[in-house]
C-alpha cells in the first residue's frame, strides 16, 4: 500500500531533495509573512506615499541589480555553501531588524536598509538553490520534483504566508519580523544536511574573470533554441502580464465594483487556482507533451486578458482568475523543468539568472506601459494591450513553441 509521504514525495526522489523541499517551504512561509509585513512596517512608520511606494521598490529591485552576479557565484562556488550563507545574512539583517523594533530606535530610514539588505540576500539564496534540484533529482523526475517545490510557493508564500504576516503585525512590530527570523534559521539547519556531488570552480582553473563567464551564460542560452525560446516567451509575457496586473487593484474597484476587498479577493482566487493546478499537473504531463502544455497555457494567458477586459462581472472574473491560477502554475513548473533539463550543470546559475532577468524586465517596463494607458484610456486599456501583444507573439513564435521541451 502506498504511504501519503510516498505519493506526496517519492523515495526515489533521495532524502537530499526532501530536506531541501522542507527547507523550501519553511523560508517560503517566512517570505510570505514578510511581504505583508513590510509595507506594514513602513506604513506605521510615515504616511508619506514615496517612503511607502520604496518598500515595494526594494522587493523587485535587488533581482534586476543582483541576480546575473548572483548567477556568476553560483556556477563559481559551492552552491550549498552559498545558500547557507546568504540565508545567514538574512538571518543577520532580521535580528538587526528585531533589535531595532524592541529598543524602540528604528526609522524609515533603518526600515528601509534593512528590507533592503534582506532582500539582496534573498536573491543569492534563491539562486543558488534553484540550481540544486537538477544536481539531487534525475532529470525523469524533475516535473515531480518542480512541482511539489511550487506547491510550497503558492500555498506558502503567496496564501498562507501574507495573511499570517498581517496577523502577527497586529499582534506587535516584532512578531512577523522574528517569525521569519526563526523560519530561515530551520531553514538554514534543513539544508546542512544535504550532500551535493563535487560542483564549482576547481583548483587547477583559470582565475575567475566574472565578465567573461557572464558573456559565457548569455551565449549559451541565446545559442540553444529552446531555452532562448523560453527566456524570450518569459520576457514578452511578463511584459504584457505586467501592464496588465500592475492597475489590477484599480480594476476590480472600477471595473468589477467590487470595493476595496476585491484585489485580495481575486488574488486569493488565483491561487486556489494554482492549487488546483498542482492536483492536476501529474495527470496532464502523463497525457500531454510539454511542447503542446506550452502552447495551451500561452493561449490561456492570452484569453486571460481578453476576458478580463471584456467582463463587469466579479463572477466571470472569478473564474477566470480560477483559471489563470492553475495556468500560471502549470507553465511556471513546466517551463523550470524544461530549463533544468537543458542547461549543463555547470551553467544553471548563470542561466537561471538571465531568466530572473526576463521575468523582472518584462514586469517593470510592463507596469509603466500600464499605468500610462490606464491613464489615458481607462482601467481596461491595459489588458486589451495584453490581449493584443499575446496574441501577436503566440502566433509569431507558434512553430516553436511546440519544441520548446527540446532537452539537450
Amino acid at each position: 500500500m502506498i504511504t501519503v509521504v510516498e505519493r506526496v514525495l517519492p523515495a526515489r526522489l533521495g532524502t537530499g531533495f526532501r530536506w531541501l523541499l522542507a527547507s523550501s517551504w519553511l523560508t517560503n512561509l517566512g517570505d510570505g509573512v514578510a511581504a505583508a509585513a513590510g509595507p506594514l512596517l513602513i506604513a506605521t512608520l510615515t504616511r508619506d506615499p514615496l517612503m511607502i511606494s520604496l518598500s515595494a521598490l526594494v522587493s523587485w529591485a535587488p533581482p534586476l541589480m543582483f541576480s546575473l552576479y548572483a548567477g556568476v557565484l553560483s556556477d563559481r562556488y559551492n552552491r550549498r555553501r552559498i545558500v547557507l550563507v546568504a540565508n545567514a545574512a538574512r538571518a543577520v539583517v532580521l535580528a538587526a531588524l528585531v533589535a531595532l523594533m524592541v529598543t524602540g530606535t528604528v526609522t524609515v530610514a533603518t526600515a528601509l536598509i534593512a528590507l533592503t539588505l534582506r532582500s539582496v540576500a534573498e536573491v543569492f539564496a534563491d539562486n543558488a538553490t534553484a540550481t540544486l534540484t537538477p544536481m539531487m533529482v534525475s532529470n525523469d523526475d524533475l516535473l515531480i520534483a518542480n512541482a511539489r517545490l511550487g506547491t510550497g510557493f503558492i500555498t506558502l508564500n503567496q496564501l498562507a504566508g501574507p495573511p499570517i504576516g498581517a496577523a502577527l503585525f497586529g499582534l506587535g512590530l516584532t512578531w512577523p519580523f522574528a517569525s521569519q527570523l526563526l523560519l530561515v534559521l530551520a531553514g538554514i539547519v534543513l539544508v546542512t544536511r544535504i550532500t551535493l556531488p563535487p560542483h564549482g570552480r576547481q583548483a587547477d582553473d583559470p582565475t575567475p574573470d566574472t565578465v567573461r563567464e557572464l558573456i559565457a551564460g548569455f551565449t549559451w542560452t541565446i545559442r540553444h533554441a529552446a531555452v532562448r525560446t523560453l527566456a524570450l516567451t518569459i520576457l514578452i509575457f511578463n511584459f504584457t502580464f505586467g501592464a496588465a496586473w500592475s492597475v489590477l487593484v484599480l480594476y476590480t474597484q472600477e471595473q468589477l465594483g467590487l470595493g476595496a476587498i476585491g484585489f485580495g479577493l481575486m488574488t486569493t482566487i488565483g491561487g486556489i487556482g494554482g492549487l488546483i493546478g498542482t492536483g492536476l499537473y501529474g495527470t496532464i504531463t502523463r497525457r500531454m507533451s510539454l511542447g503542446a502544455l506550452m502552447r495551451i497555457g500561452l493561449i490561456i494567458e492570452t484569453l486571460t486578458h481578453l476576458g478580463l477586459a471584456l467582463t463587469h462581472s466579479p463572477w466571470v472574473a472569478g473564474g477566470i482568475f480560477l483559471a489563470f491560477g492553475a495556468h500560471a502554475f502549470i507553465w511556471g513548473t513546466t517551463s523550470v523543468t524544461i530549463r533544468q533539463r537543458a542547461v549543463p550543470r555547470e551553467l544553471q546559475g548563470r542561466v537561471g539568472s538571465v531568466n530572473t532577468i526576463c521575468v523582472y524586465a518584462g514586469l517593470v517596463v510592463g507596469s509603466l506601459i500600464g499605468g500610462v494607458l490606464a491613464t489615458r484610456f481607462g482601467v481596461a486599456a491595459p489588458f486589451w494591450f495584453a490581449f493584443a501583444g499575446s496574441a501577436v507573439f503566440v502566433v509569431l513564435l507558434w512553430r516553436q513553441l511546440m519544441f520548446i521541451s527540446h532537452d539537450d
